[in-house]
């Protein structure tokens, strides 16, 4: 059995001026951040492994979700669609148990329904726990059960 945690970055600021990929997150976002890792924690999961789209505010989200891990940025994360998501997962380690993927919208969101199903908003800070049996390397459509799903606004 593994579990995937899809994690969408939390709320980030918008800055006149300021590069999509440097956009900080806003005070709101830092809170919800620390917040959703609160609750993974608290459901007994401890990531073995966080992927991680490189942008500033994905950074600070997984840095705060998962203090000590040293995430792994992964470039193709960033504006990644949910295709280009499961090829990542499909080359994570086997001895991988528990996988974050922390990424953005709609790419983060789309990949949870097309493994898990499900009907539900993906707001900033979202996360979506997904169960499998399938190995990392044999991972595909409709091959999760979603376990849970924590949203910021409705904690």
């Amino acid at each position: 059995m593994r579990t995937l945690i899809v994690l969408r970055h939390a709320k980030a600021a918008h800055v006149a001026g300021l590069a999509d990929r440097d956009r900080p997150l806003t005070g709101r976002g830092e809170h919800d951040a620390e917040r959703a890792g609160k609750r993974i924690r608290e459901m007994g999961l401890a990531p073995d492994l966080v992927l991680c789209s490189p942008a500033l505010r994905t950074r600070r989200t997984a840095e705060l979700a998962f203090p000590g891990l040293e995430p792994s940025y992964e470039r193709e994360i960033y504006e990644a669609y949910p295709d280009e998501l499961l090829e990542l997962l499909r080359r994570t380690d086997a001895d991988a148990g528990t996988v974050v993927l922390c990424g953005h919208n709609p790419g983060v969101h789309e990949l949870a329904v097309e493994l898990a199903g499900g009907d539900y908003v993906f707001r900033p800070g979202a996360f979506a726990v997904i169960r499998t049996d399938s190995a990392w390397t044999d991972l595909g459509p409709s091959e999760g059960d979603l376990v849970m799903r924590w949203d910021p606004k409705e904690d």
